[in-house]
């Protein structure tokens, strides 16, 4: 005997299939035909797109495309990689029917009958533009923390550099005078030289420091990490005492790394005055450049990986204080001494570099602040810094 109740089945799954798109209003959920005409709309498609049913069905899907899209190409161009590759996806503004724009994240994807044949396009929209505003504002703040890092690191170089330029516009004026009042000219050839070489040192100096403070947008660089420690050591000798020594050790043949130039210069130069901060006389900090290979023992990561050391020989830091140290606006300094940021950038700035950041100190002994980013692997990893 034959069963009679499947089309029965059948036509409740479809009603109950209906109902649970047409109960989604999040998500616009609507079919296409292959050409990208309406064929069905949901009620979460009319309440972020604002057409009724009977006003969009048979409207060609670009109708939600910005005008300058649709000069472009791009519906038609999302509709052929769909009936080619079987799905797409995009991300961009879309348009209301009040002329209004939003953020649409989008997908399309194939559907196909029982002989294989493409029948229509499902297609998924969803608002998230408050996501993308949420995401924008956070890059904003991002970029403006870095701003106020570099400006709170300019004024901790502020005192060394005005004494050394100081010095050199001594050499030059004095220079200067003397040789305007010289008769010999070897001694005025000689005080020349004193002169040229002050002003190379000033250039130098300068073009170090506006390298460091200019505002520009974040991007990822191919990095050569003797130059970036030469740059580091360049403006940090300016902000250090006289007793206290910064030693760079690097590694022969690093490979490059590609990381934003600037954050790493903001980086480092915070880690040397952390290192400074933490010695109380005199002592050495130690900015010691590897090449490592991870298994797994650094925070799960693997690979070959530069590691930028900065080692002080200064008080440690106590045990209970340690675990807090990569908190925002956590510090031990003395109000006005530091804001509390400099470890947290730091820490921020390695994980989305896909590096790590760990910190190892005993008391009275020092304290070794370890940066790891990946090196860049490939023919031209290697850079020429040894």
């Amino acid at each position: 005997m034959v069963s009679t109740d499947r089309p029965t089945h059948s036509v409740m799954s479809e009603a109950r299939y209906e109902q649970l798109v047409q109960a989604v209003v999040d998500y616009a959920i609507y079919m296409l035909d292959p050409t990208g005409h309406v064929v069905s709309w949901n009620a979460g498609a009319q309440r972020i797109k604002g057409y009724d049913a009977d006003e969009i069905i048979g409207q060609h899907f670009s109708l939600f495309f910005t005008a300058q899209d649709c000069a472009d190409g791009r519906p038609q161009r999302l509709l052929r990689q769909a009936l080619e590759e079987g799905k797409a996806q995009d991300e961009g503004w879309r348009v209301r029917k009040d002329g209004t724009q939003f953020w649409a994240l989008a997908a399309l994807d194939v559907i196909r009958d029982a002989q294989g044949e493409v029948i229509g396009l499902a297609k998924v929209t969803r608002d998230i533009t408050d996501r993308r505003e949420s995401a924008l504002q956070l890059d904003g703040m991002r970029a403006q923390l870095f701003q106020a890092q570099k400006l709170e690191a300019l004024g901790q170089l502020t005192g060394g550099l005005a004494h050394d330029f100081n010095n050199l516009l001594t050499i030059i004026l004095s220079s200067a005078r003397l040789a305007s009042s010289s008769q010999d000219p070897a001694r005025v050839r000689r005080l020349l030289e004193h002169i040229l070489d002050a002003g190379q040192r000033g250039t130098q100096l300068t073009q170090q420091l506006l390298s460091f403070a200019r505002h520009r947008q974040l991007s990822i660089t191919r990095i050569v990490p003797a130059e970036a420690i030469d740059i580091i050591c360049g403006l940090a000798e300016h902000a250090l005492p006289r007793e206290i020594e910064l030693l760079p050790q690097l590694q022969p043949d690093l490979p490059l790394i590609e990381v934003d130039a600037g954050q790493l210069q903001m980086v480092l130069l915070n880690l040397v005055f952390n290192a400074r901060d933490a010695i109380a006389a005199t002592g050495q900090i130690r900015l010691v450049v590897e090449s490592v290979q991870l298994s797994g023992e650094v925070d799960g990561l693997y690979g070959q990986f530069v590691r930028f050391d900065v080692r002080d020989d200064g008080q440690g830091i106590d045990p209970q204080v340690l675990p807090r140290i990569f908190e925002p606006f956590f510090t031990t300094k003395a109000f006005g001494k530091g804001t509390g940021l400099g470890l947290s950038q730091a820490y921020g700035f390695a994980r989305q570099s896909n590096g790590m950041i760990e910190v190892s100190s005993r008391l009275g002994e020092g304290t070794c602040m370890s940066l790891y980013l990946p090196a860049r692997t490939g023919p031209d990893s290697l850079s020429t810094d040894g």
